[in-house]
């Protein structure tokens, strides 16, 4: 055998082992994409019906909150209306039931000062009157004796 035939049987063989690997590779990749079809084949069967329920939970939320919204309009109206009706209420009665429970604790004063003895009055001290951040003395008292000029009363 000559060096050309030995190497045309060494490139011969090359090319048939690279050939089978090719050929194992593309078995391969062709089951991988069966597979691969198939899985989403499945995951399309599963899906369609998932987001039908997903669009039915949607539009089945988007009335609650619906109802929600007009619940709670009518809460915001009633707590007006309530608060409307507590300001005339208590501009109706408040006044007259002031005048009423003062009148009460007057008479009660009243009654409790007519049964009550009257306890025995202790010297009062001179009241002080208060003008805009000074004090003013009370009526002076009468000097007993002493006259001079420096002393204070």
């Amino acid at each position: 055998m000559s060096g050309g035939e030995v190497a045309g049987i060494l490139v011969a063989v090359f090319w048939a082992i690279l050939v089978s690997f090719l050929a194992v590779v593309l078995v391969r990749l062709a089951q991988t994409l069966r597979a691969t079809t198939a899985l989403v084949a499945d995951v399309t069967e599963q899906a369609v019906p998932l987001l039908a329920d997903a669009s039915a939970t949607l539009r089945s939320a988007q009335t609650q909150l619906d109802k929600v919204d007009a619940i709670a309009s009518d809460v915001q109206e009633v707590t007006s209306n309530a608060s409307a009706l507590s300001t005339t209420v208590a501009s109706t009665f408040g006044g007259p039931l002031v005048k009423v429970a003062a009148f009460g604790y007057g008479v009660r004063q009243a009654l409790g000062r007519r049964t009550a003895p009257e306890p025995e009055q202790a010297p009062r001290t001179p009241r002080r009157t208060v003008i805009v951040g000074r004090t003013v003395p009370s009526a002076r008292r009468k000097r007993t004796g002493r006259s001079s000029r420096g002393q204070k009363d």
